[in-house]
């Protein structure tokens, strides 16, 4: 596992506990696929450094991981990604619809029209990205 695909400590906000953050950003590495079902994953002490937090922070975070079956650890091997098909797809909406409900919260305010609404998100999400 590269150290690239985990964010420095500087990507941490102060408003959630740094655990959910790190389970937040799994999730997100496999709904983009830069994470695949069966993947293994770094140990926690591995990612405790890499993410410089502390080790029971990464403990929690992959306690955490277990609980939702994102990831597997069976005895001395290695941590994984889940293979269950159907929980890797509810991971890509459930990012899907944190990020929708965010943007309706902030933009709502403004009270545009839905149809003029629909087409700045369209165009935004159209526009070819920098460097494209």
């Amino acid at each position: 596992m590269q150290a690239g695909i985990f964010p420095p400590i500087a990507a941490f906000n102060n408003r959630d506990p740094v655990y959910l953050q790190v389970v937040r950003h799994f999730k997100e590495l496999i709904a983009t696929g830069r994470l695949e079902a069966g993947q293994t994953i770094p140990s926690r002490r591995e990612l405790a450094a890499l993410l410089q937090i502390n080790p029971n922070t990464a403990q929690k975070a992959y306690k955490e991981m277990e609980e939702q079956r994102l990831i597997i650890t069976e005895g001395n091997s290695p941590s994984r990604v889940t293979h269950d098909a159907q929980l890797l797809g509810a991971i890509r909406a459930e990012l899907v619809r944190e990020a929708v409900e965010a943007f309706v919260a902030t933009i709502r305010p403004i009270q545009l029209p839905t149809d003029e609404l629909v087409e700045i998100v369209r165009a935004a999400y159209e526009a070819p990205k920098e460097g494209e």
